[in-house]
Parts: C-alpha cells; structure tokens; sequence
C-alpha cells in the first residue's frame, strides 16, 4: 500500500520549469557552483520543499559546517519549507532541536523527523497495544514514553559465565512484548541477540529497524552502524525488519499526510547516496549531493560506470563541495 502511494507521487505532473531541470541534470551529479546565475536562480525556484540530512550535511558532532545554519535560515526566509531528516536514533526530536537551537538552526520540534519518533509513530498509527523490547538508545526509549508504549532492553546487558547459563538462566519471554525495535546500541550484546531473536520467533512479533546505516568511518578506525546490529539479529531471527529510515520512503508519510508536501517540487539534500540520495530516487525528489560527509564525486563516478540499477539510484541531480557554498546565491 505504502509503496503504491509513493510510486502515485512520483507520477503527478511537474511544471515546465521542474520538467526542464530534470531533463538536463537527472541523475548526472552537475557542479552547482559551475552554473551560471540564473540557473542557479531558476533551480532555486523549481522547489518549495526542502528535506536535508542532518549528520554530515549540517553538522559534524557538535559543531555546525560553516554556513550551514544561515543556508537553513535562509530557505526558511524565503518561504522553503525545511525538514531536517535523519536515521540517527540516539536522540528523541526534542533533544535534536535544543541541538539546533544550539548550532543555530531556527526550527521547530515538527520540522525535525527521526528514525526514533518514526518508529514510534509506526505503532501508535497502528494502534499498537503491547510492550517493545528494544535494542537501542534513549532516543527511542523517550519517544515511545511519549506515545504511551512500554519497552524494555534499554542499557548494558552483558553474559554472565557461559553460554548455558544465559541459555538455562532465569530469562523467560515476557508474553506482553509485541514488537521488537533494533536502533543504534552501543551495549549490543549477545544476550540482547538471544532475547530479540527469541521474541522474534513469534510471527505475530513486530519487527522494526530505525536504519541500515553500515558505519561510520573515521581517520584510521570505523565505528559500526545500526546495520550491522540489524543484519545479525535478521540473521538469528530469520526475517527481514521493517526499516524506518532512509532510504525507505516510508520515513516521508508523514510528510505526505501532514504536510502535503508535493514529491515534484521536493529538494533532497544529503552527504550518503546510498541512504538520502536513494530516498530522493526513491520518492521522485530532486537530489543534491554535499561533500562533506560520507560520498563524494570519485564514488559517483564509480556508480556512473557500473550497471547495477541500484548504483544509479546513488547518483545525483547536484553537487556542491558543502552546504555552505550555496549562500552566496541566495540574496
């Protein structure tokens, strides 16, 4: 059902204006900052929505990449509807916006979608009535404190002894959990592999993941993402979650019920292909690449050459060095 409300959003008509951007840059990763003026002006103009990933695209931990926030403002100033759009998990909506609020970002709590809060607002909307065993964070701890839903899981839960006596230990399947939620979890353990799978085994359990981000590479070490985590529970419990985040369209439905927003006149900004880029593709959104983060244009151009299908979703309408550099064009 999800999946032919989107491809019903992608086949709406476009404007002339929209219509003559994606004829001349779909999919080819054009420079932004080798455009001309008035290109620059009219593709400004082609779009009234704005949706940006957050992690590499705005900021890099706690500190903004420059001109970021006055890019931000500035679509806002000019009439932009902006929606920050992010797979992490490991903070609720209210604690992304005191970080906004900090960075200086001027958004409300609406304007920011998590992985967390989607996934809570998943089970409220289907009326969910049982309790969630949860490997994760608070983030999705405290957004389902803010729909009413119980959990479980949150915190160290490491293996005491041996494998028996995890196996023959006290542990008993609570027959109140009807959903299993995987996120980020920095105690991943193998007793939380134990329980979520064993929950699992039930096919009338929920299976939900925030993200399938695979890691996060820094200078000389990579840390491993809620993908990783994701794929070993699938693995043990021998079925597909339902993802959440980016690039799984179903991160936008609420965008398309509450905001009415129109798919063709959508800009999708982000620094992952494989994740907002993709989201872009997959939901008919103009794309644009920002360097500062995770891909860059050598990958693209690894994508442009191959045949699998999927690498073509990666590649994007645009690209700028950062964010920041859009500024300029923008008086």
């Amino acid at each position: 059902m999800i999946r032919l409300f989107f491809k019903n959003q992608r086949q709406n008509s476009l404007d002339p204006l929209v219509r003559t951007f994606r004829k001349m840059y779909s999919q080819t990763a054009t420079e932004l900052n080798k455009l001309s003026n008035n290109e620059i002006g009219a593709w400004l103009k082609s779009f009234d929505t704005v949706l940006t990933d957050c992690d590499g695209v705005l900021w890099i931990y706690n500190n903004a990449i420059d001109g970021a926030p006055d890019v931000i403002n500035r679509f806002k100033e000019i009439g932009k509807k902006v929606f920050f759009i992010t797979n992490n998990s490991t903070k609720s909506r209210p604690e992304f916006l005191e970080k906004c609020k900090m960075l200086n970002f001027r958004m409300v709590e609406e304007e920011i979608i998590s992985t967390a809060w989607a996934a809570a607002k998943y089970l409220q909307n289907r009326n969910f009535q049982k309790k969630v065993y949860v490997i994760g964070s608070t983030g999705v701890a405290k957004e389902l404190e803010n729909v009413g839903i119980p959990y479980e899981g949150i915190g160290p839960d490491v293996l005491t002894g041996n494998l028996q006596n995890l196996v023959h230990g006290p542990f008993t399947a609570d027959p109140e959990i009807g959903a299993v939620i995987v996120g980020f979890d920095e105690h991943f353990s193998f007793p939380k592999l134990f329980k979520a799978a064993s929950y699992l085994d039930n096919p009338d359990c929920i299976f939900i993941a925030t993200n399938t981000d695979e890691r996060f590479p820094m200078s000389g070490k990579v840390i491993p993402g809620t993908g990783s985590i994701v794929r070993s529970v699938e693995t043990a419990a021998e079925r597909k979650a339902e993802v959440m985040g980016k690039p799984n369209p179903l991160i936008c439905e609420g965008l398309f019920s509450d905001f009415q927003i129109d798919a063709g006149r959508t800009l999708m900004i982000g620094d992952r292909a494989n994740t907002d880029i993709e989201l872009g593709a997959n939901c008919g959104f103009q794309t644009l690449l920002v360097g500062t983060g995770i891909h860059g244009l050598r990958d693209v151009e690894i994508w442009k050459k191959s045949v699998d299908p999927n690498d073509k979703k990666r590649i994007p309408d645009l690209y700028l060095p950062s964010l920041g550099d859009l500024l300029k064009y923008m008086s």
